[in-house]
């Protein structure tokens, strides 16, 4: 009878552990993180018409639209957490963001810390020239007297410095100070992606020169921490749907119609 008692002892016990793991824990299984109905996206909000702020300061662009159409297939809602580019790896891997979508190229380099997804954008390095610099191309950089600026932690200063022996290397925080740097003749060149090369040219057309012909050839994917192949599965079928449906095309329409017009113009092919 003892016997029989210490065993109904024993699974009222247990039966208490497991609720007090259901509503301390929610019942983690060996490690797996507990399932959330939100995804925290990281951006920086600075690079326009890709992740930027309205006139009240919300998030808008390409990337936040497509970050909002992957919350809706995954049925999670979105959170857009701004975050300076150079900041936003180590945020990912200390766990305070999920993913980035945030322009990024993706990398060896990169790739040695974390993991992307499907390539969903094609692009390429090009350069902002000041308009009275001799620079024709990019063989024209590496000489003493040329100074090249370029943002911190992106490609076009991970390019730099590989490349670049002979001339200054002006690296900036910010995208607008690369600029700034060219527009008053102070930097040769400023090394970036087409679009963001086409926009500043756009806007400094009597103190730049654009060759927005890439002289090396880049692809952006959603970042993710190595390990969740779950997520990275769920995120590449909703990359797959979202092109066979149209959804790319219409972020392209809306955000980046006239790009799209001059691309075609000069033979350039068209990011998605």
């Amino acid at each position: 009878m003892k016997s029989v008692f210490s065993l109904y002892r024993i699974g009222v016990m247990c039966m208490l552990v497991a609720t007090c793991c259901l509503l301390v824990t929610g019942c983690q299984d060996k490690g797996k993180p507990v399932a959330k109905d939100s995804l925290t996206i990281g951006m920086e909000l600075a690079y326009p018409p890709f992740e930027m702020t309205d006139e009240q300061g919300a998030p808008k662009g390409v990337s936040v639209d497509l970050a909002n159409e992957l919350g809706k297939s995954l049925g999670k809602k979105v959170v857009i957490q701004n975050t300076a580019f150079d900041g936003l790896i180590p945020a990912l891997k200390t766990g305070k963001i999920d993913l980035i979508i945030s322009s990024m190229t993706i990398t060896d380099e990169r790739k040695q810390s974390i993991d992307f997804s499907d390539p969903y954008l094609s692009t390429g390095l090009c350069l902002l020239v000041a308009k009275q610099s001799p620079v024709k191309s990019i063989d024209d950089l590496d000489k003493p007297g040329v100074t090249v600026a370029v943002k911190k932690g992106t490609t076009g200063h991970t390019y730099a410095s590989r490349n670049i022996k002979h001339a200054r290397l002006l690296v900036l925080d910010k995208e607008a100070a690369a600029v700034l740097e060219v527009v008053q003749g102070k930097a040769d060149v400023f090394i970036y992606d087409q679009m963001s090369t086409y926009q500043n040219w756009k806007k400094n057309k009597d103190t730049t020169r654009a060759l927005l012909n890439p002289f090396q050839k880049e692809q952006w994917g959603i970042a993710l921490r190595k390990g969740d192949d779950q997520l990275k599965s769920q995120i590449n079928h909703f990359l797959r749907t979202f092109r066979e449906q149209g959804g790319f095309e219409r972020l392209g329409d809306a955000h980046l119609k006239e790009q799209k017009e001059v691309f075609k113009e000069f033979k350039y092919p068209f990011y998605f």
